[in-house]
């Protein structure tokens, strides 16, 4: 019976010679074997250049060849010597925010930690749209008498402003900030954030194909319905002039001018518009109503709070790096566009909630809206506009803030994390 040992030594074993094989025959053969071997193992000389039979006279391969011939890999390498400045590596006190001269394309070593731990926890809280159950909403929302008028409207309004916001969100970031944020560690982070704004316009496409609505409608809204396309398009004032290919900063206003995108959209777009329309919805998943839509915007709240946390990070950094753009008119500046678009969503809500509806009102979310204002506010180092307002919906900040707990065997927790990020402790 043969075993792998035994297979191992009988390919390696000498052969032996049978009784019957003349021995003068099997020397022959040998020599015969050997010299061919040897006659194989011998390079050919020749006085004509080694070149692939294979590549013709005039094709495309021959001229790949050619023109990778004749790289200049100095010209290469321009760019970067200037950006580098002579300076050698790459050293932690030579990066900066904006108008950094060192390589971007060094990582390491990190100068914001912040930075990359929020990249690491984004990518730890990865998530798509179709792994929440949509069964429920679909059946409520084609029912006659699933939900009031006034729960409609809102649910048309919010998916139809959050599908175009987050659009703008990722151009801004993918035609803007990216380009502009000369920092390695953060432009991974806006990588990460572009990657999260796909997965929110995705979820809310989702939503929309999912309940069967209107695409053209709800897709249109920023063009079509006022209260959203005010939104949309102070949004939009702020990203035109530096998504153009030739702005650059450098200067004191162009350097402002990002300093003003980054208010708008981090403080303002993400920081105050989403508030009215998140509350709403998870206020209508609280009452077991429109539940996988409510779970969808809960994960997309999570994501958000955290993009806001990096932009006002990034944006007191700038301050701390380049103190002279933080003069009065700027603060003056922040603050107005602060209270723009904190008036702006207030009539957004008075627009979506004309009547009380899901345990609200417009007059207690215009309250809310001021408490975030002055959150804003105070987060830039700015005083507080509105004095004596609180917080309306304690519940949002357990949402927003604190780690919550689930039936796993009910639904997916909102804390999840991919596999190789989870602790079990």
């Amino acid at each position: 019976m043969l075993n792998w040992d035994d297979y191992g030594k009988e390919e390696n074993s000498t052969p032996q010679a049978s009784p019957q094989v003349n021995n003068e025959v099997v020397k022959q053969t040998a020599e015969a074997v050997a010299e061919e071997k040897s006659a194989v193992q011998q390079p050919v000389e020749t006085d004509a250049p080694r070149t692939n039979e294979n590549i013709g006279e005039g094709s495309r391969a021959e001229a790949a060849r050619k023109a990778v011939n004749e790289i200049d890999e100095a010209a290469g390498n321009e760019e970067l010597d200037e950006m580098m400045a002579n300076a050698g590596r790459v050293q932690v006190d030579q990066k900066m925010m904006i108008n950094c001269k060192a390589d971007l394309n060094q990582l390491v070593p990190f100068k914001y930690d912040w930075a990359w731990q929020k990249y690491l926890d984004g990518s730890a809280n990865h998530w798509m749209p179709q792994e929440i159950n949509m069964t429920n909403d679909i059946v409520l929302w084609k029912s006659e008498d699933g939900l009031t008028e006034d729960e409609r409207v809102i649910v048309k309004r919010n998916l139809g402003f959050f599908s175009t916001a987050d659009s703008l969100v990722a151009n801004n970031l993918v035609l803007a900030l990216y380009r502009l944020i000369t920092n390695p560690e953060c432009r991974q982070y806006i990588l990460r954030q572009s990657l999260e704004e796909a997965i929110h316009t995705h979820a809310y496409q989702y939503c929309i194909e999912s309940l069967g609505m209107d695409e053209g409608e709800i897709f249109n809204m920023y063009r079509e319905v006022p209260c959203v396309a005010r939104k949309a398009s102070w949004g939009l004032k702020y990203t035109q002039e530096i998504s153009d290919p030739d702005f650059k900063t450098g200067t004191e206003e162009t350097d402002k001018q990002l300093l003003r995108n980054l208010i708008a959209f981090y403080c303002v777009l993400e920081g105050i518009f989403f508030y009215c329309g998140f509350t709403q919805i998870l206020s209508m998943g609280r009452r077991n109503k429109m539940t996988g839509t409510a779970e969808q915007f809960q994960y997309i709240l999570r994501d958000e709070s955290m993009h806001v946390n990096f932009g006002i990070d990034v944006i007191n950094q700038i301050k701390i790096e380049n103190p002279h753009l933080w003069d009065e008119q700027m603060k003056s500046d922040a603050a107005q566009m602060i209270l723009e678009g904190t008036e702006l969503e207030i009539q957004y809500a008075r627009d979506t909630m004309p009547r009380g509806v899901l345990g609200m009102n417009a007059s207690m979310m215009e309250e809310y809206l001021k408490f975030i204002a002055n959150r804003r506010l105070t987060q830039l180092g700015l005083e507080e506009e509105f004095t004596g307002v609180t917080n309306p919906f304690p519940w949002m900040s357990e949402i927003i803030d604190l780690r919550k707990e689930k039936n796993f065997f009910e639904t997916r927790v909102t804390e999840y994390q991919v596999g190789g990020a989870l602790n079990w402790e």
